[in-house]
């Protein structure tokens, strides 16, 4: 008993997070939709990076006589 006492205190990180997100439904929903929006937002800019990181010298843009006309004058 002395412990449950002690307990009800203090509040670990997981109380805390339920307390905040996971109570309601409506703002648990809201939660996981904005985190899956922004995780996926997050590893397309990495992978973007990355790509480009991995292929300098490679792409159409990088080559500097492709696509270009002569100038008739």
């Amino acid at each position: 008993m002395d412990y449950t006492s002690r307990r009800r205190g203090q509040g670990g990180l997981f109380e805390g997070l339920y307390r905040v997100i996971m109570r309601r439904n409506s703002v648990y929903v809201t939660f996981i939709i904005a985190g899956a929006f922004l995780g996926e937002r997050a590893v397309d800019y990495g992978v973007y990076r990355l790509w480009e990181y991995n292929n300098v010298g490679k792409r159409y843009e990088d080559i500097p006589v492709l696509g270009q006309r002569q100038s008739e004058e």
